[in-house]
């Protein structure tokens, strides 16, 4: 089938890493595993992030000339050429698809969406174009797949009768045995490198560093961790952005011997870099799901994280991690504590999640749901 596939946010060509532009990747890959032409048919990036009105205005006049043109361009297109359905991935109020539903509506054709969330809240205030144009899309779909399970119960009451969700767990390419057998000597060369001791219980975060509940949930990792600075432990962090040194300056009464920040890596080196510790952390305020959480657990990790969004449905509590309530620092110390003390339960869950992951998670089953989803959705417009 001829998808054609937009992100709203953030297109999947973005230069700057993220879980975000990871996923619109993933389900590229994971339509194309399942024998779908697959075409990127928008780089145009609809984030608002300040909810300014003015440039509203301009994101809906760069929309409508995006509109024309592929309208323009399809309308003399051969059958062949033109896209049997479209996909969008991730739409709210601050990156609403301004593009998506026109389109579909000018070729009739289905208008499928992975990940959307509505927020009623929004329905006043700055953000009230955005929430309007967002809630507009979610009724036009034929189709949502739902990869955060907090978000269906707010979307399922603006949707058509033919229309219906379908849960999809967050996934990936299952190649993270990335370094196989050579896990123990990546290990040891990576610590010494970075002035730690391989003998010492490593513990690794992955985020990046911004204003918000990124910068919200590092300050929750430093107070929990500053509660069990009596134990042997050191941490590595992965991730940069505009409020590195804020982080910083929350982690230096831990001092540098214990701490060391790595900076921003590639997808290569964040892997290599998780694969060298035992225990990954992530207080997790407000996230959706986690896609660090996630290939921390293929790498065979256990994970610690606060139980926010769909997070709770990537860590199997007690089995492949510990989820602690969200936001609560004595709870995130004292997991992290447990985790410290008990190698062999630590070993039994890392392991458990590295199956877990390869049995729940994987590309491959990802691509099954999504061809039966179009495939549904195909038969539902012809009807």
């Amino acid at each position: 089938m001829r998808v054609a596939f937009y992100a709203p946010m953030k297109p999947p060509t973005s230069p700057r890493p993220s879980g975000d532009r990871l996923m619109a990747r993933l389900i590229m890959a994971a339509l194309k595993y399942a024998g779908h032409d697959v075409s990127l048919v928008s780089k145009f990036r609809s984030w608002n992030g300040e909810g300014s009105p003015k440039h509203q205005k301009t994101l809906e006049k760069r929309a409508k000339n995006i509109i024309n043109r592929l309208s323009e361009q399809y309308s003399t297109a051969d059958k062949a050429s033109k896209p049997e359905i479209w996909v969008t991935y991730h739409l709210y109020y601050k990156a609403p698809d301004l593009i998506g539903p026109q389109i579909c509506d000018f070729l009739n054709i289905p208008y499928v969406v992975a990940e959307a969330s509505h927020a009623p809240k929004r329905a006043t205030g700055q953000w009230a174009s955005g929430h309007t144009t967002a809630e507009q899309a979610i009724r036009r779909a034929d189709h949502i797949i739902s990869l955060n399970p907090v978000d269906t119960p707010c979307i399922t009451p603006l949707l058509k009768k033919s229309a219906s969700v379908t849960p999809l767990k967050p996934f990936l390419p299952i190649k993270h045995s990335f370094l196989g057998e050579t896990i123990s000597n990546n290990r040891q060369k990576l610590l010494r490198a970075n002035g730690l001791d391989p003998n010492v219980t490593t513990l690794a975060t992955v985020a990046m560093m911004r204003e918000g509940d990124k910068n919200a949930s590092y300050r929750v990792l430093a107070e929990a961790l500053k509660r069990i600075s009596g134990l042997s432990w050191q941490l590595l962090i992965i991730g940069d952005g505009a409020t590195r040194q804020a982080v910083e300056q929350d982690f230096s009464v831990l001092g540098t011997a214990r701490i060391k920040f790595l900076g921003a890596l590639s997808g290569k080196d964040v892997a290599a870099a998780i694969s060298a510790a035992d225990l990954f952390v992530w207080p997790a305020l407000n996230e959706a799901y986690g896609m660090a959480i996630l290939e921390a657990q293929a790498a065979g990790l256990p994970v610690i994280a606060g139980n926010s969004g769909g997070v709770g449905q990537i860590i199997r509590d007690g089995k492949t991690g510990i989820l602690t309530k969200e936001g609560n620092i004595k709870d995130f110390a004292d997991a992290i504590g447990t985790l410290l003390t008990e190698s062999t339960r630590r070993s039994a869950m890392g392991e458990a999640a590295k199956q877990t992951t390869k049995k729940d998670h994987s590309l491959q089953k990802a691509a099954q749901i999504l061809d039966s989803i179009l495939i549904e959705s195909k038969k539902g417009k012809a009807r």
